[in-house]
């Protein structure tokens, strides 16, 4: 049973986190500060749900002093909705950000996303109908053939692979891709997502990522 470690102050957050979870086969932990989550964070929880306010230190300490002590996926929960918010969650090692107020079928999506893509990624070959993600050789194959991505369009499409069914923004695939270098630019973006679905296109016709007008991109293959 994957286990869950919710640190975030507000009592009635995280009951309804954990009786959520509950009811989707997970067992959770609590804590309402930093001093209690990095003791609980001993017990190597599958995924941790953070808040950044906390009454003792924030956040960014938190996933800045485990980081090196857990590979498990650090999803931020916070109510900061500036960019320079979630760029500073990204830099200190967390793998998501998650705006409050939240509705709980995305944040289940996502979790489940990064509880796949983990899954996945511990494997070399995973092949679903006619596609195989060769995540050693870092290729994608329809029907056996690589398609002939490259190195970044690879980076693009694997991140929205293992994130299936997540509306991904452009500051996070460019961010993923980039990272903090330079300014994200939404039409170099476009452009890969372009030229990504031509060469999976011209493999097989099939739609694998879909356009979320206004937000970002999704894998629906």
């Amino acid at each position: 049973m994957k286990r869950i470690l919710i640190v975030d102050d507000e009592k009635e957050i995280r009951g309804l986190l954990a009786e959520t979870f509950a009811m989707e086969g997970y067992a959770t932990d609590q804590a309402a500060d930093g001093e209690s989550a990095l003791l609980l964070i001993e017990k190597q929880p599958d995924l941790i749900l953070l808040d950044i306010n906390l009454p003792d230190m924030d956040g960014y300490q938190i996933c800045q002093a485990v980081r090196g002590r857990t590979n498990a996926p650090i999803l931020f929960l916070s109510a900061r909705t500036e960019e320079a918010d979630r760029i500073m969650g990204w830099k200190v090692g967390g793998d998501d950000y998650i705006m409050k107020p939240f509705g709980m079928e995305e944040l289940l999506a996502r979790i489940e996303a990064h509880f796949r893509r983990q899954e996945r990624t511990g494997r070399t070959l995973v092949t679903e109908e006619n596609l195989t993600v060769d995540f050693s050789g870092r290729r994608f194959l329809v029907d056996g053939r690589d398609v002939g991505l490259t190195k970044t369009e690879y980076a693009i499409a694997e991140l929205l692979y293992t994130n299936k069914g997540v509306v991904l923004d452009r500051e996070r695939i460019y961010k993923n891709v980039r990272g903090y270098e330079g300014e994200a630019d939404a039409s170099i973006i476009t452009e890969h997502i372009r030229r990504i679905r031509k060469k999976l296109g011209n493999a097989r016709e099939k739609e694998y990522i879909e356009t979320v007008w206004g937000v970002g991109y999704r894998w629906i293959g």
